[in-house]
């Protein structure tokens, strides 16, 4: 155990945050510290937006589901795919990358990059006594997303970052257990481990509202994962020049 993984296991998500803008230096040695996460054959598929225009937070909280986080934080990051970058790339050297921009695989190369590049983002904010928030919701209406942020083909917006001072502390809430996810040299069944997760979650939602919930994991992730969600996003992909083949 050291102060970097006790920092890591003390993550939570933060939804409430003091009325205080981060600082300039802040703002960038956040985003260098995601500069600095592993990228994929030295590609760095990925672009951060920041937001630091008041009304664009504001539609992107709309847009986003009327996430207030949104736009009451400190500060916020759009993490974006970007082989636009690469396409200029290719224009300036002269070269013709016969449509391999088009694979899915370098649609998963960007998407993977830009979450390494997100997650040391996370850490970093944390390390200085920041809060964060993910937000997906920003993918509910991707297209006024990008248009808002004006982002060429090649370029996906695929998630946001709240970051800022936490006005409230919030529980610890308790992930899978370490046997549930690690498994060693092959797949193994944990279904026993999942149902003893199910109590340790009903548990945990029956203190933290005194008694007014107690659904378990197993339920609570089933019907989030019931119908269909977010069905423009394949044809918006493709669309912005990805995973076409």
């Amino acid at each position: 155990m050291n102060e970097t993984i006790e920092l890591l296991l003390n993550h939570r998500s933060i939804r409430k945050f003091e009325d205080k803008p981060l600082s300039k230096e802040q703002i960038e040695q956040i985003v260098r510290a995601a500069q600095a996460a592993s990228t994929s054959s030295f590609v760095q598929a990925y672009s951060i937006i920041g937001i630091s225009d008041p009304e664009k937070k504001r539609e992107l909280a709309a847009l986003a589901g009327n996430q207030s986080y949104v736009e009451d934080n400190g500060y916020f990051y759009v993490f974006c795919t970007d082989l636009h970058r690469h396409q200029m790339a290719a224009d300036m050297a002269g070269k013709d990358l016969g449509g391999s921009l088009d694979f899915m695989e370098k649609f998963m190369v960007a998407v993977i990059d830009a979450s390494l590049a997100a997650q040391n983002a996370a850490i970093a904010a944390e390390s200085m006594g920041l809060g964060i928030c993910y937000i997906g919701g920003i993918r509910n209406e991707i297209e006024k997303v990008s248009n808002l942020l004006n982002l060429p083909d090649r370029v996906i917006p695929l998630f946001g970052m709240a970051v800022g001072y936490p006005a409230k502390d919030t529980a610890l809430k308790p992930r899978l257990p370490f046997e549930a996810v690690f498994h060693e040299n092959e797949y193994e069944n944990k279904e026993e481990q999942l149902k003893e997760y199910d109590e340790t979650i009903s548990a945990y939602y029956h203190m933290r509202t005194g008694g007014r919930r107690k659904d378990r994991w197993s339920e609570q992730v089933t019907s989030m994962l019931t119908g269909k969600q977010r069905e423009h996003m394949k044809e918006f992909v493709n669309a912005k020049g990805y995973a076409k083949k």
